[in-house]
């Protein structure tokens, strides 16, 4: 089957867009306070706070969303793909999301502590089962699982406003401090045993996970990928919602102290995504950039070595066993270093493209996925 070209952009485009919030957290060092609604230092203080409250405006949340929600659509195509040819499904797709959760676990030990495919596997095999049924269980799952993650967030948030130091978090400067001066294996043994801590987030995401990837998995089944004249309708409809609905929300990241952050992050933002994800395919119909989104393509056919590769690059730039940039740049610098990184991925999955048919971690991904033993596992479900 022919790869879709706006899956691919939209992959390239996630990618980066997550960096562009996971920069500062490396910057940062993993000081949270630093990075969201530090009190001492609200938006309008400095040039410097304006420019980085107007970056994460503009990608917190949003490429993360974006990314989840190409997670389901493309859970959907292998689900079609197994149909047609026979598989059980789900079938292989479950070791799939076992090689997942083991990639995932390793990004978390040895490179970044707020990894978020763990998540993504555990939502994988959950969403496994769920995309085989019919439209109404479907809708059903996605309003309870959109309702729980609505209250939930709604809830803390509340919380956080009507407390006086609103967002604020434990230990940021013993964190700073090992990622500063400690060596690459100190870190690594800290994540190990702070496991239960840094996993939290990636639990508390799973309602919304699983709601974004059965969404993604919907709009899939209705064409909005596709190039045809029902799709870019479709999808001009998400971009208006998206933009009109999204923005408005995504401002409340303005209210000092923080109490919002949360808010925005995993509630407006995935609404302003749809704006995005609408935009980005209007500029590739109207061939806007072309040059630019082919590299974007290239990084989406690759997105998993890219998304390991760019957090590798952040750690050695920023962290103390490396070039020990981190601590307190300022913005300029941070998003200047954010830039170079995707400069380089551009590069490296280009360079790499015009040699190989996939990225390296897609290829032995792909090997893992088809091994003799999971093809006579899988057609053996089959009898």
């Amino acid at each position: 089957m022919k790869r879709i070209v706006l899956l691919d952009v939209l992959r390239g485009f996630a990618i980066i867009g997550t960096l562009g919030t996971n920069i500062w957290l490396f910057a940062y060092l993993g000081s949270l306070n630093k990075m969201f609604g530090d009190p001492l230092q609200p938006w309008w203080t400095s040039g410097d706070r304006l420019l980085q409250t107007l970056m994460l405006f503009l990608v917190n949340g949003k490429f993360l969303g974006l990314l989840t929600l190409l997670f389901g659509a493309g859970m959907e195509l292998k689900r079609q793909k197994a149909l047609r040819e026979g598989y059980v499904w789900p079938g292989v797709y479950i070791w799939t999301c076992v090689l997942l959760l083991i990639d995932g676990l390793l990004h978390y030990t040895l490179v970044l502590e707020y990894d978020v495919l763990m998540s993504y596997a555990i939502t994988g095999i959950i969403v496994s089962f769920i995309i085989n049924r019919s439209r109404r269980f479907i809708l059903i799952v996605m309003g309870l699982m959109g309702g729980i993650h609505l209250i939930g967030v709604g809830g803390i948030t509340a919380l956080l406003a009507l407390t006086e130091s609103g967002a604020t978090f434990n230990n940021m400067d013993v964190i700073a401090k090992l990622y500063a001066t400690g060596t690459w294996w100190e870190q690594v043994l800290f994540r190990l045993d702070n496991f239960a801590f840094f996993r939290t987030e990636s639990i508390i995401i799973i309602p919304l996970n699983i709601f974004l990837f059965l969404l993604g998995s919907m709009l899939m089944r209705a064409n909005l990928f596709s190039d045809e004249a029902s799709g870019r309708l479709r999808r001009r409809k998400w971009m208006n919602f998206g933009l009109a609905a999204g923005i408005p929300l995504n401002l409340l990241l303005l209210v000092p102290g923080g109490s919002m952050d949360l808010f925005v992050r995993y509630i407006s933002a995935p609404i302003l995504t749809f704006g995005y994800l609408g935009l980005i395919a209007y500029m590739l119909e109207k061939n806007r950039f072309a040059g630019l989104f082919r590299r974007f393509e290239e990084i989406g056919k690759m997105a998993l070595s890219c998304y390991i590769l760019q957090n590798i690059l952040a750690s050695a730039i920023f962290y103390g066993w490396g070039l020990g940039l981190g601590g307190y740049p300022s913005s300029l610098v941070i998003v200047l270093l954010w830039a170079g990184i995707c400069i380089v991925l551009m590069l490296f999955s280009h360079a790499w493209l015009l040699k190989f048919k996939s990225g390296p971690v897609e290829w032995l991904w792909r090997k893992l996925s088809i091994s003799p033993a999971v093809k006579s596992e899988s057609r053996t479900e089959q009898m």
